[in-house]
């Protein structure tokens, strides 16, 4: 009589789970990236979600989820990109003296003004904005609204308004600071092959922000 053998147990198949938190991360990453470069390539009009979905390999679901429609997922590009060429997150509790920080924040910010990727952008939300004033929206909160604020909240500190002449508007501060960094954008945007190398353009950013210091000081 043959002695019966017990079955081998079947081994456990392993379930592939959830992806982790990087993966998501990356994915995400690598679908903002492919947003940014066809906006650039083809404007915020000439871009469908269907188009953006197949260059990032997603659902059409996927970015209504993730960031609302189209204009959620421009404000996540634009924002993106004002992070990884503008790090400035904390001006507005910065302890170091006011012309460290002003100029620290300018540097940053002409940098990533002239960044050609950015001046494309600006560019196509300039062309696009009268005809799409959720473009004009999305892209207001996204960058100049944060900037402007993270400013006027810098300005209105007592230890850094006590600094300024009594007589200063504190609220028109923001967009004097910017205009002086900023120099002369007709031209950088019309004829960006005029624009001065890096040594001359920091020199003449340095003049315009010591005529800044000049009225509030």
């Amino acid at each position: 009589m043959t002695k019966a053998t017990s079955p081998v147990p079947a081994t456990p198949t392993k379930s592939a789970g959830r992806p982790k938190a990087s993966e998501v991360e990356a994915r995400t990453q690598e679908l903002i990236d492919a947003a940014g470069c066809l906006f650039i390539k083809h404007g915020y009009a000439g871009v469908s979600l269907e188009a953006i979905a197949r260059e990032a390999r997603v659902a059409v679901r996927t970015i209504y989820v993730k960031f609302g429609g189209k204009a959620g997922l421009l404000k996540a590009v634009l924002q993106a990109r004002r992070e990884r060429f503008f790090p400035v997150g904390k001006m507005d509790v910065d302890q170091r003296p006011v012309r460290e920080v002003i100029d620290e924040f300018a540097g940053y910010f002409y940098d990533m003004l002239c960044e050609p990727d950015a001046m494309i952008l600006q560019r196509v939300v300039m062309a696009e904005a009268s005809t799409n004033p959720e473009l004009a929206e999305t892209f207001y909160e996204a960058g100049p609204r944060m900037t402007r604020e993270m400013l006027e909240r810098y300005f209105a500190r007592p230890d850094v308004r006590a600094q300024l002449r009594p007589d200063v508007p504190v609220a028109l501060l923001p967009a004097h600071l910017i205009a002086c960094v900023n120099g002369d954008p007709v031209v950088r945007y019309l004829f960006p092959e005029r624009e001065p190398p890096r040594a001359e353009a920091r020199r003449m950013l340095a003049e315009r922000l010591e005529l800044f210091y000049r009225s509030i000081f």
